[in-house]
């Protein structure tokens, strides 16, 4: 008999994240605990207008980073300042759900944040008051996955964390839960 995998946090969150968060909130089911829906991860590329190469590019190192094919971003307007036309790929986008998102947030957590230069803990002002939270990461080259010879230009990207919780008190605990390292006040 084959042994599934099942990665880290999805066990943890089952078998202690849920138990802490009904503690602390009083869930009276198991069903009112949040969940972590998806992440979606977003990086614009503004000099693409110029250089097709540069998106290329940033598919290739969004698609090692995540695991999962990233897809570019097209312009849906032409704007004259920027020498931008309608249609013209402008940025790289990835969502991961399940087991992709999962080990995903554990290698950010674990290996990704801590090579941060100076790096004190993520900014908690993130929240939407929906319950969703978006950190902005300045260098890609954070990601151990990355060859920091064969990176063309550094650039950030904005890392969004989609929850089922109602409010952004109950999303900052299952976050903190998962060990996402929030600055102390």
């Amino acid at each position: 008999m084959a042994t599934t995998y099942s990665p880290r946090l999805k066990d943890k969150y089952k078998a202690e994240i849920v138990d802490n968060l009904k503690k602390q909130f009083a869930y009276s089911s198991v069903m009112q605990v949040p969940k972590l829906q998806k992440i979606c991860i977003n990086q614009g590329v503004g000099d693409a207008v110029s250089d097709k190469k540069m998106i290329e590019s940033a598919v290739k190192e969004m698609t090692t980073i995540t695991g999962q094919k990233a897809v570019p971003t097209y312009s849906t307007k032409d704007i004259s300042n920027f020498k931008l036309r309608k249609g013209v790929a402008i940025g790289v986008r990835v969502t991961l759900r399940g087991d992709k998102m999962y080990e995903f947030l554990d290698r950010l957590i674990a290996s990704a944040l801590p090579r941060i230069r100076d790096f004190k803990g993520v900014n908690d002002k993130g929240f939407d008051g929906r319950g969703n939270y978006t950190l902005g990461i300045t260098e890609q080259i954070i990601f151990p996955e990355i060859d920091i010879d064969k990176v063309s230009k550094i650039q950030g990207m904005d890392i969004t964390f989609v929850t089922s919780a109602p409010t952004d008190k109950e999303a900052h605990a299952l976050l903190a839960e998962f060990g996402i390292p929030f600055k102390r006040k």
